[in-house]
């Protein structure tokens, strides 16, 4: 743990990333088009705004998100309200089990769900559109990709090992079982890989304001 702390204090003193175009915008066609996508249904946030109260707002809403979210891309300033999901309060156990009259309940049985407040979801999307050119990950994941997943990682391992095998060469397949590691993420490993592909030095600023546990250079 502290070695990645290290690392990560020794890359962020040096770090500027790739240059930025002078026209980036969060514009109001941006705004609508996320708030538009934006599934139904779901819980309402710990202000209790839901999705629908952005999707049945007034049109001029679209046009202050916009700019608000403007001046937070400007300012590199994430608004505290935005983090609000990532404390223990507002984390909602879930039941894994179908029928909860069966069995003795335990802790294991439950999985938890942040509630994020949904103008940060909205910024989120937004910001995504823009920069998903510089967060783009390997060729190699399938996990957590839009467009692909176990089945197209199982049809690859499939070919792979029927080639070898076709080959007459010995296989060797290691699995390894990354349960509960999304909530186990180191976040100064996480900045550490963004900076190894050169992130620009004002989006992991930005990125760093969304987990404030990070200190910063």
């Amino acid at each position: 743990m502290n070695e990645l702390n290290d690392e990560y204090v020794t890359l962020r003193t040096g770090h500027y990333g790739h240059p930025l175009p002078d026209d980036v915008t969060f514009t109001t066609e941006l705004v609508s088009k996320v708030i538009t996508g934006l599934d139904r249904g779901k819980a309402a946030d710990f202000a209790g705004i839901s999705s629908e109260h952005l999707l049945f707002s007034h049109p001029i809403l679209c046009v202050v998100l916009s700019k608000f979210f403007q001046l937070i891309f400007l300012s590199c300033y994430v608004p505290a309200g935005f983090k609000l999901s990532y404390i223990v309060h507002y984390i909602v156990p879930i039941s894994k089990v179908k029928d909860c009259r069966s069995k003795a309940m335990t802790c294991d049985d439950f999985r938890a769900i942040a509630i994020s407040p949904i103008l940060s979801k909205v910024f989120e999307y937004c910001f995504l559109d823009r920069f998903s050119s510089y967060l783009e990950t390997s060729h190699n994941q399938f996990g957590f990709k839009t467009g692909v997943g176990c089945n197209h990682a199982i049809y690859s391992v499939r070919n792979i090992v029927d080639g070898l095998v076709h080959a007459k060469s010995t296989v060797n397949v290691c699995a390894l079982d990354l349960s509960k590691a999304f909530d186990k993420v180191n976040h100064h490993a996480l900045f550490i890989k963004l900076m190894k592909i050169n992130i620009p030095i004002h989006l992991l600023k930005i990125l760093e304001k969304c987990l404030p546990i990070v200190s910063h250079v």
